[in-house]
């Protein structure tokens, strides 16, 4: 009998302990969690915590800081002094065409946030067709005379991109520098990773991981923070950025290959002035991997290219910086607009901001308009997605689904006939807190036109959602949507 009192006393003091443990923790996280996040955020963190309090608790402690080690944001602080010093008074552009008056304060933002100056004397080439950007890249390399700097989210050897990798060593040989960065996790990710480290060190390139995740080595972040910058810099002359990543368009995947997904970008290729911004930006990242800083190729900006002005500048963002730069500006341009609105993105999954920022404009009689793809390759952003569509058309937005099988992977948008800004970030929260990017805002009549005549392009392959389909859809197919959604807001 007192065995089994004292049995009941264990029980029961367990039990306490268990509640009390479990109390403390939903304090705690009421008053930790919500600490410099969104709502949104904050909220499904919480009930990610509440519902399943121990597995949301170490998903918290392992997925819960956007911020980079303390070590890789003061590099970035210090190279963007460095850019500040040495960039110092080349704001000024030409202004034969009047700015739009809105245009001045979100320059001076770009260069508050991301420390990069507007430039003018640009060119600008759209390569909207996947092979040959690469074959363009390609034929850059092999004009080389200097060195190439690398850099993108996923770079893999296979049969499409083997030509370009057969162009690095060629310019190896020819006595060049080449240097390559690439995302560790992506890299992990892809198909033939160890093929493609093989080669690049027995080309006898430089190249290395952005943010490995090798504990063992002292190097960890957050998993999830990764590098999606795409760029290539030649020389110091020409520049290419955009949103294609160097692999074969079906990204080698069987499922993808199965349902016959292949994958439509956008690259740019730059010269002027502007190279040297996008260079500086490889240079950054050169430095947080390798602590080599290349500051003899990131002297001088080049000349002017053209007569006619196309003004470009670079806006880097990701978790080494302390605002969202990408969305600050999204923001800023959706709320300047007088006109038009054209958005083309894989992943849209707005933020609150910018969710009111583009029914707002819907709302206002501007004509805005959105190019998604018609089917996703991942199922949560996906469903997530389409969440958002109901909210939109109800605004007067017009949607456009890119048919399958193709995934519309290009990342652009036009405001009025003014600016365009092209490059890595999605429209998504993982682009805003989570992701590396790079964005290019460009100023030049020449070049909106080129997006918009690329938008009709687009538009001819594509079907407009209507509202009244739009609300015919299944109950299974919301419900997915919306919990996906939630699912979403866990950055």
């Amino acid at each position: 009998m007192q065995a089994t009192t004292g049995d009941g006393w264990v029980s029961v003091t367990v039990a306490v302990a268990l509640f009390v443990v479990d109390a403390t923790v939903r304090v705690l996280a009421l008053i930790y969690v919500p600490r410099n996040r969104r709502p949104q955020t904050a909220t499904a963190w919480l009930l990610a915590i509440f519902f399943i309090p121990y597995a949301g608790i170490l998903l918290f402690l392992l997925l819960g800081s956007t911020k980079l080690p303390k070590k890789r944001r003061a590099k970035q602080q210090e190279i963007n002094r460095y850019i500040l010093d040495t960039t110092d008074g080349i704001d000024d552009v030409t202004k034969d065409e009047p700015w739009p008056l809105w245009l001045e304060p979100i320059v001076q933002l770009n260069r508050n946030l991301g420390a990069m100056p507007i430039v003018g004397g640009n060119d600008a080439v759209l390569f909207p067709d996947y092979e040959k950007s690469l074959a363009a890249m390609t034929q850059a390399v092999r004009a080389a005379t200097r060195y190439v700097h690398a850099e993108f989210y996923i770079f893999s050897l296979d049969s499409t991109t083997a030509p370009f990798f057969d162009a690095l060593e060629d310019a190896i040989k020819r006595g060049l520098t080449v240097r390559v960065l690439i995302d560790h996790i992506a890299a992990l990710r892809s198909v033939g990773h160890r093929k493609t480290a093989k080669r690049l060190t027995r080309m006898g390139a430089s190249w290395q991981y952005m943010l490995p995740i090798q504990p063992l080595k002292g190097k960890w972040q957050r998993p999830d923070l990764r590098n999606h910058r795409k760029l290539l810099v030649l020389d110091g002359r020409i520049a290419f950025t955009g949103s294609q990543n160097f692999i074969d368009s079906s990204y080698n995947k069987r499922e993808n290959i199965k349902r016959g997904l292949h994958w439509k970008d956008l690259m740019v290729r730059f010269e002027g002035p502007i190279v040297a911004g996008i260079n500086a930006l490889f240079v950054t990242d050169w430095y947080s991997e390798t602590d080599e800083l290349l500051l003899r190729e990131t002297e001088g900006v080049p000349r002017p290219v053209r007569k006619d002005p196309l003004d470009a500048q670079v806006v880097p963002s990701g978790p080494g910086f302390d605002g969202e730069n990408n969305l600050r500006l999204f923001n800023s341009l959706l709320y300047a607009a007088t006109e038009q609105v054209i958005i083309t993105s894989p992943y849209f999954v707005p933020d609150g901001s910018m969710l009111y920022a583009i029914t707002t404009a819907a709302q206002s009689g501007l004509d805005v308009q959105l190019f998604v793809s018609e089917i996703g390759d991942q199922a949560v952003v996906f469903h997530a997605q389409r969440s958002y569509y109901e909210e939109l058309l109800r605004a007067g937005v017009r949607i456009f689904l890119y048919r399958a099988p193709t995934v519309l992977h290009a990342k652009f948008f036009t405001i009025d006939h003014e600016v365009a800004v092209v490059g890595s970030s999605n429209m998504d929260m993982r682009s805003f807190s989570l992701d590396l990017e790079i964005s290019v805002m460009v100023r030049g009549r020449s070049f909106i036109d080129d997006l918009h005549a690329l938008q009709e392009d687009y538009r001819a392959v594509s079907r407009e959602l209507t509202l009244e389909e739009w609300l015919s859809r299944s109950r299974v197919s919301a419900t997915f949507d919306n919990v996906a959604r939630l699912a979403a807001a866990l950055q």
